[in-house]
């Protein structure tokens, strides 16, 4: 599993929007981050895991808008 350096004032989504793209897959780094769980907002050199995630998958396109599918 990857690791990420957070940045001052980062929080669950913006880290999720940086790393995968999608603000939404902020669930899955708390899950692999449950010690910094009650996080909200972070300060400058906390490292967290960044779990490698399919978001190319059927079931992500299912949770997605109409607009948004392809």
């Amino acid at each position: 599993m990857a690791t990420t350096t957070t940045r001052q004032g980062d929080t669950w989504d913006i880290l999720s929007k940086r790393l995968y793209g999608n603000e939404h897959y902020m669930e899955k780094l708390i899950e692999a981050n449950l010690e910094h769980r009650k996080t909200v907002l972070f300060s400058y050199g906390t490292v967290i895991n960044v779990p490698e995630i399919d978001i190319d998958t059927d079931e992500t396109s299912a949770n997605l808008p109409p607009w948004k599918r392809q």
